[in-house]
């Protein structure tokens, strides 16, 4: 008697398992897309200098607004808040900032957030201005 032959069951292409991981790349770089946008900050009326360099991009931009308020990725916050807000963002001393105030701000406004952003361990401050 001759062994009998199991008839070979053909192979085949799963394709559930490949949209699988085909989504999770796909989220995977929607999220790594999304830290690379930068924070564009509000339209305000910047002064001008004669003296200005571009800065690397910062964590935070901090925009000052005509009436005193400060705007953190579009959120107002207080003076409290935003010091919060900045000691909390893990290694204060390597985050770096700028503020862009609008040039009719009262410039106590301005050290009053340069203040907070310092007493919250915030040693890289840049200053947001046009060139004439």
């Amino acid at each position: 008697m001759l062994p009998q032959r199991r008839s070979r069951k053909k192979g085949r292409v799963e394709i559930i398992p490949m949209i699988d991981v085909m989504l999770f790349l796909l989220v995977f770089f929607i999220m790594i897309t999304l830290q690379m946008i930068t924070d564009k900050g509000l339209k305000l009326d910047l002064p001008t200098s004669s003296a200005t360099k571009v800065l690397p991009h910062p964590h935070f931009v901090i925009n000052l607004v005509k009436d005193g308020g400060v705007v953190v990725k579009g959120k107002k916050m207080s003076l409290e808040q935003l010091q919060n807000f900045l000691a909390g963002d893990g290694d204060s001393k390597r985050t770096q900032v700028t503020i862009a105030a609008d040039k009719m701000v009262p410039f106590k406004d301005f050290v009053q957030v340069m203040g907070a952003c310092q007493k919250a361990g915030v040693t890289s401050i840049g200053i947001a201005a046009k060139p004439t």
